[in-house]
């Protein structure tokens, strides 16, 4: 890896940014005032972090895009710093975890979206954790998507306060049950205006403290819901469905970012406010995207790039900043705008770029970004973006284009230029086997903590046998399990135990009235429990206001079949679900299980 060095001096070892960063974080601390002395003039800035989810580089107004309004952010980009070249990763999961640690996704252990593989391994110190230890009061409002289970749960990730969702993607998007907590929260209204209310109220509640509150939307991704009259406007412009549905998602969340800013402002909390805009991957269909290559999920310069907004009124000037920046760059640039003591981190691939922010330098070493496919697979397609250059390794073929004269990416000119491809080429692969060696994905579900009083294993984490198949075929999140037609097949979850325990079981099922009466026996390690299924539960879908027809399963309410209790012993477990008699055509479907401790205190 030292080579990287030598070859290419814009490149950066990751040793080196780790102790580069220190010694920033390390010379900022020693020349200021002692922090009792700073603190009794001024607090130290609260921070509002807004990520939105799917939303691409063309779908805000001030770039170009004719067809939609978002008055809100124009205004706000105007009176602050924005990056014109600002990468994340391909897609949502990956690009969370990057921003939450300062690291390349592939090191937090998250490559994909699903299937536990968006997980974020629990040792990972998270921008929400570095705040809460150093006295911030926190709080997360919207998708998570980093994990689901105990250790991973942003609860448990820094966050003070949670009100969201977890998984990937939610089912429905109005009047709809949430999490707060750990616990359901009934909601009402359209999920962008309760998210923004919520965020709103915490913002209230800690304006004497110092808060750090992260909202990470989930719109305009799937699926495609909003209120008529955001609709009906872009559709009246002659949209299809889902553009007019996204367009108007947008517009919706427009307006209530309108209403955050409008709050800080009314607290007087402006010049004590950084309020970063941002968002998480390229557009999620072919639409208006600035004439770049690429939408979500792509390596190319239209699924990473996207818009970065920063204020902080009287500290940081409006400004357009040419300098490559990025996701990993969010957390220590925040550290010194906020002037914090130097935390214990793993080693950061981001750089801290305040002075760029606060006007105190103009230049930024030059550098490398790296991106990486997002896959199931660890697969070595992914590129390196230089100022000059985007580098594409794609399914085997290599390609190069000059960005300066050809953005749009039309032109491979790798045979060309052969050098510039070759050292390009080299420092992609250095990077991709650093971090691919740290690459540990955390699937195994996690239960048995002292601290935790129950554990859900949904079935779209779960293993199974013969003709057993996912409802919806994908096996994201929401999904479940039918066609359990035969006695020699099964479900099961591996699980990580901390502390053996005794569990209360409860199954989610549903099950017509023909096919009722099966017998299922839950098994761990000898330890076994058995129940009928004698109750029918044949619900009809909820309903769902899409305007389009969704890829993804639709929601239904789910029957809870007591299974009795459980022991399950420490150390890593197999919990499997065994169908002792079906004597109608099949068991029914399976939606997942509940754990909850028995005398949990």
């Amino acid at each position: 890896m030292d080579q990287i060095l030598v070859l290419l001096p814009m490149s950066i070892h990751p040793i080196y940014k780790a102790l580069h960063f220190l010694l920033i974080i390390g010379s900022s601390v020693c020349c200021n005032p002692p922090k009792e002395q700073v603190q009794e003039k001024s607090k130290r800035p609260n921070v509002i972090l807004i990520l939105t989810d799917d939303q691409g580089w063309g779908d805000l107004s001030m770039h170009g895009n004719n067809w939609l309004q978002t008055p809100v952010i124009d205004s706000m980009a105007k009176s602050s710093a924005q990056f014109d070249r600002f990468y994340v990763s391909p897609l949502c999961a990956p690009t969370r975890a990057s921003l939450l640690t300062g690291r390349y996704n592939l090191r937090t252990g998250t490559s994909w979206v699903s299937k536990g593989l968006e997980n974020m391994n629990p040792d990972e110190i998270t921008i929400g954790e570095i705040f809460q230890d150093q006295g911030y009061k926190t709080g997360c409002f919207g998708k998570w998507h980093n994990g689901a289970h105990y250790p991973q749960h942003p609860n448990q990730q820094g966050f003070d306060e949670f009100i969201g969702f977890c998984a990937g993607h939610w089912n429905n998007y109005f009047n709809t049950t949430l999490e707060h907590n750990g616990n359901d929260f009934p909601t009402q209204g359209f999920i962008t205006d309760v998210l923004t209310d919520e965020a709103i109220k915490f913002i209230e509640k800690n304006k004497n403290d110092e808060f750090f509150c992260y909202i990470p939307y989930n719109v305009p991704h799937g699926p495609f819901q909003v209120p008529d009259k955001y609709f009906d406007k872009y559709k009246a412009m002659g949209l299809n469905d889902k553009d007019a549905a996204v367009y108007g998602m947008c517009e919706n969340m427009d307006e209530n970012v309108g209403k955050i800013i409008a709050k800080v402002e009314a607290l007087n909390l402006s010049e004590n406010t950084i309020i970063i805009y941002m968002t998480d991957n390229g557009p999620n269909g072919k639409r208006y995207n600035g004439g770049m290559r690429g939408i979500k999920g792509s390596i190319h310069e239209g699924g990473v790039r996207v818009p970065c907004i920063i204020q902080w009124k009287g500290k940081i000037e409006a400004k357009s900043i040419p300098q490559i920046a990025g996701h990993i760059d969010i957390l220590p640039t925040l550290i010194s705008l906020c002037d914090l003591e130097p935390p214990e981190t793993l080693p950061l691939d981001g750089m801290d770029i305040s002075d760029i922010l606060l006007g105190n330098d103009t230049s930024l070493e030059e550098r490398l970004f790296f991106t990486k496919k997002s896959t199931e697979a660890i697969i070595p397609d992914g590129a390196a973006r230089s100022d000059q250059y985007r580098f594409v390794i794609e399914k085997g073929d290599t390609m190069l284009f000059d960005m300066k004269v050809d953005p749009g990416q039309r032109k491979d000119i790798s045979t060309k230029e052969q050098e510039i491809t070759a050292s390009l080429a080299m420092a992609y692969d250095n990077w991709f086997i650093d971090v691919s060696e740290e690459f540990r994905a955390e699937t195994e579900i996690r239960i048995g903590f002292k601290e935790e009083k129950s554990a859900y294993l949904p079935a779209h984490e779960a293993g199974f046998s013969g003709d057993i198949h996912f409802m919806e075929g994908h096996g994201w999140a929401h999904d479940w399990l039918v066609n359990w037609t035969k006695t020699v097949d099964s479900i099961y979850w591996d699980v990580v135990v901390d502390q053996a325990s005794e569990y209360s079981l409860e199954l989610l099922y549903s099950c017509s009235e023909e096919n009722k009466g099966s017998v299922l026996e839950a098994l761990n390690s000898g330890n076994a429990n058995s129940a009928q299924i004698t109750v029918a539960h044949d619900p009809e879908y909820l309903p769902s206001p899409d305007r389009i027809k969704r890829i993804e399963v639709y929601e239904k309410e789910w029957a809870k079949l007591s299974m009795g209790n459980l022991h399950i012993n420490k150390g890593n477990q197999r919990i499997v679900l065994k169908a002792k008699d079906i004597p109608n055509a099949e068991v029914g479907e399976i939606k997942g299980l509940i754990l909850t401790k028995v005398n949990a205190k």
